[in-house]
Formats: C-alpha cells, structure tokens, sequence
C-alpha cells in the first residue's frame, strides 16, 4: 500500500510538472479579463474581410481587442494571414512561407480589392488604441519570432502572444519574458500524438504559458480545468453568436469571437 501510494504520488507530481502553467500572474490580465478579443478583427457583419487593415481599424474604433495570425514569408516579411495557403482566401495554392511579400501582394483577399496585410502595416492602423493578440504560425520558430520581435520592440501599443505550438511560446518565455504569452489548444482527441499532448497541455513545462486559450466547447475538458485551477487564466475561442457565449461565459474570462456583434 505505501509502495502504491509513492507511485500515485510521484505520477501526480510528474503531471502537474507538464500541465503547470506560469506561476506567476502577469500584470497585463487585466487588460484582458471580461474583455471581447476580435477573431482576425472585426469582419463580416461590418463588410469587411477578416484579417485586413479595414476589419483591424473597425475592430479598434469599436474598442475590441484584435486577434491576428502572422508567418514568415520566404524572404523574411511577417505577413498577417491565418491559413497555410492562399486557396480559401485568395484563389491560390501557394503558401506564405514558400513565397515572397512581392509575389503575396499580387492577390486580394477574397471579395475585397484589400492586399493581404503585413505586420508592419497592422501596427500602423491601430497604432496602439487597443490591444493586439498575435497568433504564431508555422514551424520555423526562431526565424518568426526573431523577425516579429524586431518589429515589435518599438510598438506604442500592448500585445501578447499565442499558438498552437509550444516552441514558440517558449522562445518568448526565454527572450521576452515581459510579454504575456499563452498557449491555443483543443481537444484533440483524434489527432496525432503530438496534437494530443498539446490539447492536454502536457507541453506547458516548455513555455510555462500565463494563459491558456481553448475552444470554448471543451469548457469540461479536465486538463483545461485542471490548469486553469493550477492558475491558468482561461481564454476561450471562437464564438460565432451570442448563444454560446451565453452557455460558457463563466467558465471563462476572456472571449474570442466573430461573425456577430457581441
């Protein structure tokens, strides 16, 4: 029985090592706490399209936080899109990381005469008025988070990080600790071992993430919960109308949304 009991215990304290978030509280949450976060800004039920500079000044004219997605263009440009190629927004397969900013500006963004945005040309639209939640793209850690934290440095504005990939959590955690930084999951139930360990959050001991942002319909999911208890402040994404919100709000403190006016 002691025996066994030493086990459950080690095994406990093996678990909370992975999932433990930051220990500490950032003082920017409360930038971020009861706050609505702009899902690639504000779009669609304003006409415009979503992550372009007309949806990024609606979205800090109506005060509201802006979510945005960056990569790395193959000659070093942080581009703000969120997919992995160009076929649902622009018509085309090729892929941000495998072309130039030259060759991406070529195309408009679906429905619009709007060109796909930089980083640089963002930060120049809000210019500081609100909040920007910056979502990391891609693979190539070092190259995108060295190039968007150059841009970054001398920005007038507040903003934190987030992705789906815990390396690049971690580089901020190890070059920029100042900023807040969070970690996007899931319940990845079928998805591949590596996914799976993220949706767990059973990689959180690489980045120590301050926030954790989940999809909100996962609001039970135990690792969720259970880092959220261990001082994750809980994200949640993306809500598309009011009646979900209405059902999870509070389980959370920060909401993700779009496609309706919160």
């Amino acid at each position: 029985m002691t025996v066994a009991l030493i086990i459950i215990g080690i095994l406990l304290a093996l678990f909370i090592f992975l999932i433990c978030p930051a220990i500490r509280k950032h003082p920017d949450r409360k930038l971020l706490e009861g706050k609505f976060i702009a899902h690639r800004g504000y779009h669609t039920v304003n006409g415009t399209v979503e992550n372009s500079l007309s949806s990024f000044k609606a979205a800090a004219e109506a005060g509201f936080i802006i979510e945005n997605d960056i990569h790395l263009t193959k000659d070093g440009e942080v581009l703000v899109f969120h997919d992995d190629n160009l076929v649902r927004m622009c018509g085309s397969e090729i892929k941000p990381e495998e072309s130039t900013l030259a060759e991406l500006k070529e195309f408009c963004l679906i429905g619009s005469d709007e060109k796909i945005p930089t980083l640089k040309e963002c930060l120049e639209v809000v210019d500081g008025r609100v909040p920007l939640l910056i979502e990391f793209k891609g693979t190539d850690c070092e190259h995108l988070c060295t190039a968007a934290n150059e841009i970054l440095k001398d920005y007038n504005g507040k903003y934190f990080i987030q992705s789906f990939n815990p390396l690049m959590v971690r580089w901020y955690k190890k070059n920029r600790p100042d900023i807040m930084r969070g970690q996007l999951a899931s319940a990845f139930y079928k998805e591949p071992l590596k996914l799976k360990l993220v949706g767990a959050l059973l990689l959180n001991f690489l980045s120590r993430p301050d926030f954790v942002s989940y999809e909100f319909r996962y609001e039970n999911n135990f690792f969720r919960r259970f880092a959220t208890f261990l001082g994750a402040f809980p994200v949640a994404w993306t809500y598309r109308n009011r009646e979900d919100y209405e059902k999870t709000k509070n389980t959370y403190k920060t909401f993700i949304f779009e496609r309706f006016i919160p």
